[in-house]
């Protein structure tokens, strides 16, 4: 079962893809999102390629992580966002409400029903209080250095305690600790190459989405190896 559910995802995963690009090109300029193009053009040129390889990439690897449970659609929405937003603020170094927002109302329902299908709904308050603690802990540093951090930073912080929060609290920490880490990281190796300075501002999404996304595959493993 859930192997026929993988390779349906790995399906979905295409026109998924397809839509990421239509967002990555549109929204950033607050354009309509109709008509819709030509699939051919959604799916031309290196990037737009990458996109919808990595999104069929993690809509397999979804089903497979979830077992199939009622939980996968909302995890597909999840990566989706994440996509989009690591490209938008990559290229552009903006977190557009226009995916933040719709991402967040499409999903606590989303959730809600997998809650109700699978009798979790421990896993669902879990969600609220991760989303609310990833909020707050980056409102905190935002505060604390606003030149360092967006406030879309903060905003995605929500989306991505909701979705680590249903796995579990420890995985909203490590979520967010690893992007950190990731983007202190990728900041020194350039620096030591000479390629930017350490005060240069770097888009901070890519590297929470990178983050959560391993929480969300091996955040059990990394969880057991800091606990010894």
């Amino acid at each position: 079962m859930t192997a026929a559910l993988a390779v349906l995802c790995a399906l979905l995963g295409v026109p998924g893809g397809m839509f990421a690009n239509h967002v990555i090109d549109r929204v950033p300029d607050r354009q309509s999102l109709r008509p819709v193009p030509p699939i051919a053009t959604l799916s031309t040129g290196i990037r737009q390629r990458l996109v919808i390889v990595v999104t069929v990439l993690l809509f397999a690897g979804t089903a497979v992580r979830f077992e199939g449970g009622a939980v996968v659609p909302a995890y597909l929405v999840f990566f989706v966002c994440l996509i989009t937003i690591s490209v938008i603020d990559a290229d552009r170094q903006i977190i557009p409400n226009y995916i933040v927002y719709p991402t967040i109302f499409a999903s606590i329902p989303l959730l809600a029903l997998a809650a109700l299908a699978g009798g979790d709904w421990d896993r669902f308050g879990h969600a609220l209080m991760g989303a609310s603690l990833g909020w707050v802990t980056l409102f905190v540093i935002h505060l604390i250095s606003p030149g360092g951090m967006g406030f879309g930073d903060v905003r995605l912080a929500f989306v991505l305690g909701l979705f680590l929060g249903w796995i579990s609290l420890l995985h909203v920490f490590t979520g967010m600790f690893a992007g950190v880490l990731l983007i202190c990281a990728v900041g020194i190796v350039l620096a030591v190459l000479r390629l930017r300075s350490l005060q240069q501002h770097m888009a901070f999404g890519p590297f929470l989405a990178l983050g959560s996304t391993l929480a969300v595959f091996a955040g059990e493993a990394i969880n057991r190896w800091w606990r010894g």
